[in-house]
């Protein structure tokens, strides 16, 4: 529980008591159906020990309640033709409504009206959060059929991830399982709108039915369509690990991230290797960029800020390059033709028989402009 001396934002309470999810609970909260002693609550009012929460002038009960409730998650066969939200927008039967449970329970995710299997549904708002935060990937099987036979291309495509156009985003890769001519069994760990249905349409097929079969580490088994049962104490503790140890992991990666990030642009501020061999010329942008890089990776160190004194090293070294190379070139132009009048021909001459390459110096990696008509050769500019 989220507490604040002692006291619970509304939302979370209502999420707490199982009542609606936190999203749900700030849109009954606006529109000014769910009060706190009486008077109505605002987003961000606390409930405090001892006040009475109504929502829609039915009692939802006290924060006492809510500390000493007992978690209630039930794994129930949605069969096609119910709907999944806790709201009455629809006009076709509710999934609360038909599982009739003495408490107040919700469904955790949707799955479509023409879709049927398994649904979680549970009193606790912080396990559905936790289910369904999509960066914890957590598996979800279907098994699907669809209106004509399978292809290799067709599963192939699933299985690497389909771009859907109407949401502008490309599936993550999947497992697909073969199961006969015309089904398979799919796991996703993302949960798109209509995903499996959208990445058929996208591929030229159509499906017929689909089925949910597996969350996490809770299946439908045998269940009858429009029956449930109540998870069992070995499942909610595995369950409830396997959250713990995605939570562990993604605050694994978001701490990481700042070091790799660091690491990346101290390889590029702390070098300045790769500019140096594209404005050197040096002829291979990996001699100067892989070299200066692993020079300013050393002296920066991975994500630590670059100092002055760095800073002043990589610009001498930038420098002395340019001239270095700068003066190869020079002095390449003057072996092949030397003066203004022999520049033209001359310059055109050493970059046909590769004085150029010869010094070390290459256009295409290092952006200059073969020597002609009385220019300099300007191998050493870096202009691209």
């Amino acid at each position: 529980m989220d507490w604040n001396d002692g006291a619970m934002r509304i939302n979370k309470y209502l999420s707490a008591m199982g009542y609606c999810s936190r999203r749900e609970a700030d849109r009954l909260i606006k529109e000014g159906k769910v009060k706190v002693d009486g008077v109505r609550a605002e987003l961000g009012t606390l409930v405090e020990p001892g006040m009475k929460v109504t929502v829609k002038e039915e009692l939802v009960g006290t924060l006492e309640d809510a500390s000493g409730q007992k978690t209630v998650l039930l794994a129930v066969n949605k069969p096609a033709g119910i709907v999944c939200t806790t709201t009455d927008n629809d006009r076709a039967p509710n999934i609360v409504d038909m599982v009739d449970y003495p408490t107040r329970v919700y469904p955790v995710g949707r799955l479509d009206k023409d879709s049927e299997g398994l649904m979680l549904m549970t009193n606790r708002g912080d396990l559905v959060n936790e289910i369904l935060r999509a960066s914890n990937v957590h598996e979800k099987e279907y098994l699907v059929r669809v209106d004509k036979a399978l292809t290799e291309g067709f599963v192939d495509k699933m299985r690497r991830g389909v771009h859907l156009d109407e949401l502008q985003v490309t599936t993550r890769p999947c497992k697909v399982i073969v199961k006969d001519k015309t089904s398979f069994i799919i796991v996703l760990t993302q949960g798109l709108n209509r995903q499996i249905r959208r990445m058929c349409e996208a591929l030229g097929f159509h499906v017929i039915s689909l089925k949910r079969i597996r969350i996490m580490n809770i299946r439908l088994g045998n269940l009858k369509p429009g029956t449930w049962r109540n998870v069992t104490a070995e499942e909610l503790r595995e369950l409830e690990n396997s959250l713990k140890k995605s939570e562990s992991s993604q605050a694994g990666r978001t701490g990481s991230a700042g070091s790799s990030t660091g690491t990346g642009s101290a390889g590029r501020t702390g070098s300045a290797g790769s500019s140096a061999g594209r404005t050197g010329g040096t002829g291979s942008r990996s001699t100067g960029s892989s070299s200066t890089a692993k020079a300013g990776a050393k002296k920066t160190g991975a994500g630590k800020p670059v100092s002055a004194a760095d800073q002043r090293r990589t610009e001498n070294y930038k420098t002395r390059q340019k001239e270095y190379f700068r003066a190869k070139s020079e002095a390449a132009g003057k072996a092949a033709g030397g003066s203004k009048t022999g520049g033209k021909n001359g310059g055109r001459a050493a970059g046909k028989s590769g004085a150029g390459r010869t010094s070390g110096v290459k256009k295409s990696a290092a952006g200059g402009r073969p020597a002609g008509n009385g220019r300099k050769a300007d191998h050493g500019t870096g202009k691209r």
